[in-house]
């Protein structure tokens, strides 16, 4: 059997980190030529990775000289945040920019209403359908009645700026934050929510050419006439982040970080805890890193841990056990603005949490405080009988085992000791008087 030490164990788990660093941040794209259209394509809820994503594809789009970027669209929904950054990244490009609700079968619902019609151009497929964009909390449940108010009344707001600004239809944009309606392609084609009707992107390249769009530096006519088409792919760093940006995700892996490393510090030496523990936690900081989290919430959830190592150290009779639980579900509940852990997700996690970090306290308390069990300490106190006269020195097996032993007094073989102490590797015994062995 091969065994692998700590730091070889380590390093290894290092190599592999590095390695997955340099793929995240090595997405390499396609050059584009000016005669050349890229296509982003979005699929599934609107999270931070999404918003990132397709932003950083405008940005490739812009500095390579493309004509046009096509985003094609397929959402239910998702963070109003995440939304508002995906708006201000179309509306703001310098380049003209097509949403394409496609394919069919495929909607823009909720958030993906707004990201429509912020396009220069909006487009769908037949068979698709758009709408149903009031807000509601994350986990999809209403919003309580005074803050839904408030939160509507400012998204119909938002979303009436957008289509006044992009020419649509913004009596109907804003009944479907306030009613949740919902139409089709066409009908939204009629009713001017959206500019195109197009069966594929080939025939929506054919109808945009010719067409004129404002850009924030002036008018342009778009030109498509024999453009190739370029995807651009997600890379390893992107589907990473789409998986880990959601606030549930992300919670539940800094929770595992948190508890792997507190295991590890508390018996030292376990290194597996510890190393999942670790890469849980880098996990969670790089979802951190596109969620609005709230640093206080952060800051409370780890003196909570703070808390609880001191427990091992500290006899405060549970106080610092209940500081820990009160800081770890205050600091749970602030962790992120705008957004919220589900709270059938917190409960049981905050439960469970506590559970471990007090389980394993009374462990490692128990364990620090307890006396020694083996080695020299541990045989303080434990009687042996003498196999080699001690004169003053001489043989005992104690223990199971045979050490040489020194006394004050003649002890003829035998004859029973108690071990009082230790010289070194000697031990220091007594005579036993009438003590079964």
């Amino acid at each position: 059997m091969v065994r692998y030490s700590a730091k070889a164990l380590i390093h290894s788990v290092m190599l592999i980190l590095l390695g997955l660093c340099t793929l995240s941040f090595c997405t390499p794209q396609k050059v584009l030529a000016d005669n050349e259209v890229m296509i982003i394509e979005l699929e599934g809820a609107i999270s931070p990775g999404t918003a990132t994503f397709m932003s950083r594809g405008i940005k490739e789009a812009e500095a390579q000289g493309a004509v046009l970027a096509v985003i094609q669209l397929d959402t239910p929904g998702g963070l109003a945040s995440s939304m508002r950054s995906m708006v201000k990244a179309i509306m703001n490009s310098r380049i003209p920019i097509v949403v394409y609700v496609a394919p069919k079968g495929a909607g823009a619902a909720s958030a993906g209403v707004m990201v429509t019609v912020s396009a220069h151009v909006a487009a769908m497929a037949p068979g698709t359908n758009i709408g149903a964009a009031h807000p509601v909390s994350v986990g999809g449940k209403d919003i309580q009645k005074t803050m839904s108010e408030k939160v509507v009344n400012d998204m119909a707001s938002y979303g009436r700026g957008i289509a006044q600004d992009k020419g649509k239809n913004a009596e109907w944009v804003e009944r479907a934050i306030r009613e949740s309606v919902s139409i089709t392609a066409d009908e939204a084609l009629n009713i001017n929510v959206i500019d195109l009707v197009a069966k594929d992107i080939d025939e929506l390249l054919r109808l945009l050419d010719g067409r004129e769009v404002e850009l924030t530096s002036g008018k342009i006519t778009i030109k498509t006439s024999d453009l190739k088409k370029i995807f651009y792919k997600p890379g390893f760093r992107d589907k990473v982040l789409k998986t880990i940006s959601d606030p549930n995700i992300a919670y539940i892996l800094m929770m595992i970080g948190f508890a792997g490393l507190y295991f590890e510090l508390s018996h030292p030496g376990a290194i597996f805890p510890g190393v999942v523990g670790a890469i849980s936690l880098i996990l969670a900081f790089f979802s951190f890193q596109t969620l609005p989290v709230n640093y206080a919430g952060l800051i409370l959830i780890i003196l909570a841990i703070i808390l609880f190592l001191a427990e091992i150290k500290v006899t405060s009779y549970g106080i610092l056990s209940i500081g820990g639980l009160v800081s770890l579900t205050l600091g749970s509940i602030m962790l992120f603005e705008d957004i919220q852990v589900s709270l059938r997700l917190m409960a049981p996690t905050i439960v469970l949490m506590a559970g471990f970090f007090i389980l394993v306290s009374t462990l490692a308390f128990r364990a620090y405080s307890s006396e020694p069990k083996g080695g020299i300490e541990g045989l303080i106190g434990e009687v042996g009988l003498v196999k080699e006269g001690i004169d003053p020195e001489g043989l005992i097996f104690v223990h199971g085992e045979l050490w040489r032993a020194i006394s004050k007094e003649k002890i003829e073989p035998g004859e029973k000791v108690e071990v009082a102490g230790a010289q070194g590797l000697i031990l220091k015994v007594k005579k036993v008087v009438d003590r079964e062995y």
